[in-house]
């Protein structure tokens, strides 16, 4: 790690381990806490913009991430110092009732970016917070703790989303997660951002990448990084709920690995490791994850919502993964020694799975797990009538030459930690394909008889492009008559997943905006296209259309209200 690297990290860490003074306190005017923070020193604070709005993420029993971004407006951002920012946290949306407030310090050495760990909050609370420098506010941003373990929870909400690749198309699905409003968090299961330059992979008018290249060292990726965060629909999901999130490969480039990327060329654009950590600190300064103060870059967390759920976040993109194969036919994809996640994280993830008491485990990761049989995808698909059977190839063996199985062995431990420990009620959630898919996970796919240890839900992207218009309907045909554990796949359509969790189920609902090009439709949900899948306790068989769940509209929404109307 060079010195630049390892003083960034060392100041963040500061910030987000700083406790927030008065949490749990009485309750007092929003007004004169921020004041008396600022005091008589406000007219001399330079002159700022929150332009990147607000959010929070990795909410624990007592505390959550709080996140925002000042622009300094009076002089050039490189010739900035630093800027105190002044926090108050409510209990709230008018910021009447405060419980905590804290000034932490917005510097270039974090491209202006302030996190706090906002500590000492109460368990299954939501919480409203506001960051100011002098008058000059940032949006209310509302929040919320999860449930300790000691809490009886009998629901849990929350949306999953991946692959929003902003010169695609308009982030509608985002507006549409944005407007539900009882979500308990928002899973992110990557490609957040996307590297390329202008016309290689979008050409959405208005929405050329920015910088005008691809984006290879820490200053390009800070400022895709606020381009991303300067549209209003991002904004508006960061604003209303906390987000649990994971990089995948675009975050750095496309197809990463531990030791290099299909998207990198050390001989034009340097060293890997040096550009992997660029990626890595500016995904650690623009995103509300909270860091590991051990081990620097590390994403790979656990969370536990009450009883109900406990959650492992993976990362099989950056701290263990082999170079792919090259061929789904290559035998080393076999090979023992071969690995997706390290033998540190595997262990993590085993003994996890194996000890949780909760009523269900959850896995968020990137790609996919469950088994694709292509030889057979194809022999269907010619059976089906498939015209452009090359092209068709190429679409799957574009999905699968960098999941699970590419890495057999690595799959077969945690199969082998379900079956042989017993280890019911677990569920899969993944991103990466661009494609939505529900599927059954069992040891031997093709032993149909066989009872699945697990099922696994994929999530459809925000904008990134699924198969062509005419190829995906007998695609999607061809997959699930030759791979029979595949229950549903839908393979071109962006949207997102809404799961709703009970002791007794977990119900993931696939819904589908309207396009992701027309100004006018943005946020719009083509209901037509609504699908419902879900698993029962105790048994891993996929369920099919049952009707869509309920939202919590009292408990949350009526008394903890989203803050739309407090957006800047």
């Amino acid at each position: 790690m060079n010195r630049q690297r390892r003083a960034v990290v060392k100041g963040l860490a500061a910030v987000s381990l700083t406790t927030l003074s008065g949490c749990g306190g009485s309750g007092g005017d929003s007004a004169g806490d921020e004041q008396a923070v600022s005091g008589s020193a406000s007219a001399n604070l330079p002159g700022v913009e929150f332009r990147h709005g607000v959010a929070s993420g990795d909410p624990l029993g007592d505390r959550v991430i709080l996140w925002t971004r000042v622009s300094p407006v009076d002089v050039l951002e490189r010739d900035a110092g630093e800027i105190p920012v002044s926090l108050v946290v409510a209990t709230d949306p008018e910021l009447t009732q405060v419980v905590g407030r804290q000034v932490v310090t917005a510097s270039p050495a974090s491209d202006f970016c302030v996190k706090v760990d906002a500590q000492g909050l109460q368990p299954n609370r939501w919480y409203y917070y506001r960051f100011s420098v002098g008058d000059q506010t940032s949006p209310v941003g509302r929040t919320r703790t999860f449930p300790t373990d000691q809490q009886a929870v009998e629901r849990a909400r929350f949306a999953v989303v991946s692959c929003s690749n902003y010169a695609y198309g308009l982030f509608s699905v985002y507006r549409a997660v944005s407007a539900q409003t009882d979500l308990d968090f928002v899973l992110h299961l990557g490609d957040y951002i996307y590297e390329y330059g202008p016309g290689e992979y979008g050409s959405y008018p208005g929405h050329e990448p920015n910088p005008p290249h691809e984006i290879t060292e820490l200053a390009h990726y800070r400022l895709r990084h606020a381009q991303y965060k300067a549209d209003p629909h991002l904004q508006a999901t960061h604003q209303q709920f906390p987000m649990i999130c994971i990089w995948d490969d675009h975050e750095s480039a496309n197809d990463s690995h531990i030791t290099g990327a299909e998207n990198h060329d050390e001989a034009t654009e340097g060293a890997w490791s040096q550009r992997k950590s660029d990626a890595i600190q500016a995904y650690f300064e623009w995103l509300p994850i909270r860091a590991v103060e051990s081990e620097p870059g590390r994403i790979w967390r656990e969370f536990s919502f009450g009883g109900l759920i406990d959650l492992f976040m993976l990362d099989t993109r950056l701290e263990g993964r082999d170079q792919p194969v090259g061929s789904m036919t290559d035998p080393a994809r076999f090979d023992n020694e071969r690995r997706l996640v390290s033998e540190a994280q595997m262990q993590w993830l085993q003994s996890g799975l194996e000890n949780s008491s909760a009523n269900w485990r959850f896995i968020g990761q990137q790609v996919m797990f469950a088994e694709l049989n292509v030889a057979r995808t194809l022999d269907a698909a010619e059976t089906a009538g498939v015209a452009d059977l090359n092209g068709f190839n190429g679409q799957l063996l574009s999905l699968n030459m960098d999941q699970w199985d590419g890495y057999v062995s690595d799959r077969e431990k945690i199969l082998t930690t379900l079956r042989d420990k017993e280890i019911d009620n677990t569920v899969i959630f993944t991103g990466d394909i661009h494609t939505s898919w529900a599927n059954e996970i069992q040891y031997d796919p093709g032993n149909l008889a066989e009872t699945p240890l697990a099922v696994e839900f994929v999530t459809p992207s925000v904008t990134s492009p699924g198969f062509p218009e005419d190829l995906a309907g007998p695609a999607a045909i061809a997959v699930r008559a030759a791979n029979p554990h595949m229950k549903y796949v839908e393979l071109k359509s962006p949207g997102f997943m809404l799961v709703d969790v009970t002791p007794e189920r977990t119900q993931s609902e696939f819904y589908y905006v309207r396009n992701i090009t027309g100004e006018d439709e943005v946020g719009q949900l083509d209901t037509s296209k609504t699908k419902v899948v879900g698993v029962r306790a105790g048994n891993a068989r996929i369920v099919e259309d049952e009707p869509v769940s309920r939202p919590r509209t009292m408990r949350t929404a009526l008394f903890h209200p989203p803050v739309r109307e407090h957006m800047a």
